[in-house]
């Protein structure tokens, strides 16, 4: 059985390791989360933004000609049609009702792709919480669009200028803003990873993916279980949706596309299941790349998201057991498999979801399995570097 424990562990992996002064925060959300979120006042307003804000629930689409040329029948979970363009937008709703019953007054987060930003900053404007959002220099640089998105809507956006100035480093300097503000300031994490309960509690909120795919693939197929669901995994929250509802249904096969970068071998690289080993990386023991003396090895994906040297400690724990396949995905190869979405069905993927469409030619699979591919996010964000690699 894949669940967490109470102290916050899949198997050998999550926990909180935390310096003594942000105890109080993790404490304050780990006593009070899972009543709060269980309760009917909670749910019935998430429910009900999820339905009317974000557009819930997305379509599961079969794609008709990229299933021709692949000899299978495929669907796309279109979080890429959310409100914001990515699936990050159902976990930001639901924190900010968390934060807003916490009694909290402000907002921070860190952004790779500049997606969790956005839907931060917009959830924030919704509620009239004060935002702030730590980005990359570099990711700031290559998201330009979703940087002018988080301006508009009111959020404040700081650069993260040290290390390889991607989202690792934005992570790193909103943690420490978190530890300077610990009465008022709630961080809005947006991906499965830090300190216990943060990956648990973002899988929850994203797991409406899975079970929105269920339901319609009864409605499809006549069966809720798919023979295969891919996505791709930086940190790994658009996967942890997809395949929560599927972790204990040893039938389906769970794929996981990680960023190879320029190569394995080419010092370039996010494959973290390939080059990474166990360790602690923002608040939790995951597997993470890292020299032999602990530092962390700076990682490189041409996709901004899934640019960061770990995953979330479930998708650790899935690797680790063999209940996860993971596969890794070059830069090249991506963009690739971005071009061939959007002239085979007409939708231009986010470069993170690119890598799970390249996955298809990286695995084995009957002619006529069912898979699902979650379109975690839509393509906008990154039309300047699909221009600037292709010549368009």
């Amino acid at each position: 059985m894949i669940r967490v424990d109470e102290r916050g562990f899949y198997g050998k992996f999550g926990g909180a390791y935390i310096p003594e002064m942000l105890h109080p925060n993790i404490e304050e959300l780990r006593d009070n989360y899972e009543s709060i979120v269980a309760s009917e006042e909670f749910q019935e307003e998430f429910q009900l933004l999820l339905r009317d804000f974000v557009g819930r629930p997305t379509p599961l689409y079969f794609a008709s000609r990229l299933s021709e040329q692949f000899g299978a029948k495929i669907y796309l979970k279109r979080e890429d049609l959310c409100h914001t363009g990515a699936h990050k937008v159902n976990n930001t709703i639901g924190q900010i009702i968390l934060a807003k019953k916490l009694g909290k007054k402000r907002i921070i987060a860190e952004t790779g792709a500049g997606q969790h930003g956005v839907a931060t900053a917009t959830v924030c404007a919704l509620m009239g919480m004060d935002c702030t959002v730590y980005m990359g220099e570099l990711d700031i640089e290559r998201q330009r669009p979703n940087v002018e998105r988080m301006k508009i809507l009111g959020a404040k956006v700081v650069p993260a200028t040290s290390g390889s100035r991607t989202l690792k480093d934005a992570t790193n300097e909103a943690m420490r803003q978190w530890i300077n503000n610990p009465v008022d300031t709630h961080y809005i994490i947006g991906s499965v990873v830090g300190p216990h309960p943060y990956p648990e509690m973002v899988a929850r909120f994203q797991s409406v993916i899975s079970e929105e795919m269920k339901w319609q693939l009864k409605e499809k197929e006549g069966r809720e279980n798919p023979d295969l669901v891919i996505a791709c995994v930086g940190g790994g929250s658009n996967a942890a949706g997809a395949f929560y509802h599927y972790y204990n249904t040893p039938e389906v096969r769970l794929i996981a596309a990680e960023a190879a970068g320029l190569g394995i071998s080419s010092g370039k690289s996010a494959a973290t299941t390939v080059l990474g080993t166990p360790g602690i990386l923002h608040g939790s023991k995951t597997i993470l790349m890292q020299t032999e003396d602990g530092q962390v090895v700076e990682p490189h994906s041409i996709s901004a998201g899934l640019d960061y040297p770990g995953i979330g400690p479930v998708h650790a724990h899935l690797f680790d057991i063999g209940r996860g396949e993971f596969v890794a995905v070059e830069d090249e190869d991506a963009m690739k498999a971005g071009i061939l979405l959007s002239r085979t069905e007409g939708i231009i993927p986010a470069i993170e979801t690119a890598h799970a469409i390249h996955a298809l030619n990286m695995i084995e699979y009957r002619k006529d399995d069912v898979i699902v591919i979650n379109l975690s996010g839509r393509g906008d964000k990154d039309l300047e570097t699909y221009i600037k690699w292709g010549g368009y």
